[in-house]
């Protein structure tokens, strides 16, 4: 392909592919088990080199989702779900892409998170924002907070093996994190002009914090909490290299769900309720605004 003759070039295809394979596994049009195309099809469909394919694969496989053997395609071993902390939603398999699907569905949808990256996020937005095209569903009022860590705090993770390929491995990191917040952005703000929803708001803004966790608050009345657990394994980068590292896994780490019922001292109302309190606190006192990062 013309365009993969470049780094850039490959580092935008590369992108792109992986993008759109994670928001089909975060849909469930890959389900647990499954295989995905191969290699020859996905090259067609995506209009990009075989190369390209191959080290979107390893990306995936070396996260965690798929497990890949020659002569037997790519399999799917892993989903992101959530495991249920009340009663009321004990065996039911709540997913993050679910929960958010069920909040799109509502008149007004509140999403405040906080996260290392915003990649879960827009892998999400952009799923819904195609529902929305698609008259499935037509929400009124959508509003959405993000804090995020600030580009200036050493995060002890991402980081190689090697301490020589570190500063490579962040300023990925940092790539990532611009990336898929300015994709958030930009989704938001089709939606907008296309007047797809009478009233949509979108405001990000940072703190000087290397997160442990992640929160997803939905509604005001769920939440899903997850903890970022060190991990070793290759990361490969848009030129093809794969660098040794010590990661934490963003889309596909396991999440704890937590809903406010009548019971006001139930778990999941208690922990809603002080998470809540915990965010909004977060975003006055200490969360701040840089760069362009608000589509009112």
């Amino acid at each position: 392909m013309t365009g993969e003759r470049t780094a850039d070039g490959r580092g935008r295809e590369f992108r792109r592919l992986a993008g759109a394979l994670r928001a089909r596994l975060a849909d469930g049009t890959y389900p647990l088990g499954s295989r995905l195309p191969t290699q020859r099809d996905l090259a067609t469909e995506f209009q990009v080199s075989r190369d390209t394919v191959q080290r979107v694969l390893r990306e995936l496989n070396s996260e965690g989702w798929i497990e890949s053997r020659q002569g037997s395609g790519s399999r799917v071993v892993k989903v992101p779900g959530i495991q249920p902390a009340t009663r009321s939603r004990q065996g039911v398999g709540v997913t993050l892409g679910a929960l958010i699907g069920e909040a799109f569905e509502r008149p007004e949808v509140t999403l405040d998170v906080y996260t290392l990256t915003s990649e879960s996020l827009a892998t999400h937005l952009q799923i819904q924002m195609e529902r929305i095209r698609a008259e499935a569903i037509a929400p009124q009022r959508i509003s959405l907070r993000v804090i995020l860590p600030a580009e200036e705090v050493v995060l002890p993770y991402l980081r190689a093996v090697n301490p020589a390929d570190t500063p490579r491995l962040r300023e990925r990191l940092r790539a990532i994190t611009r990336r898929f917040t300015d994709s958030s952005l930009r989704i938001v703000r089709e939606v907008r002009a296309e007047q797809l929803v009478p009233t949509v708001e979108f405001e990000v803004r940072h703190v000087d914090i290397a997160p442990t966790w992640k929160l997803y608050l939905v509604n005001r009345v769920e939440a899903l909490h997850g903890l970022y657990v060190p991990i070793e394994r290759p990361v490969v980068l848009d030129n093809g290299d794969e660098v040794p590292a010590i990661d934490v896994l963003g889309l596909g780490a396991p999440l704890t769900h937590f809903v406010k019922d009548g019971d006001p001292a139930s778990q999941g109302s208690r922990f809603v309720r002080e998470a809540q309190d915990w965010f909004d606190a977060m975003w006055e006192r200490l969360a701040e605004e840089r760069g362009q990062d608000t589509a009112p």
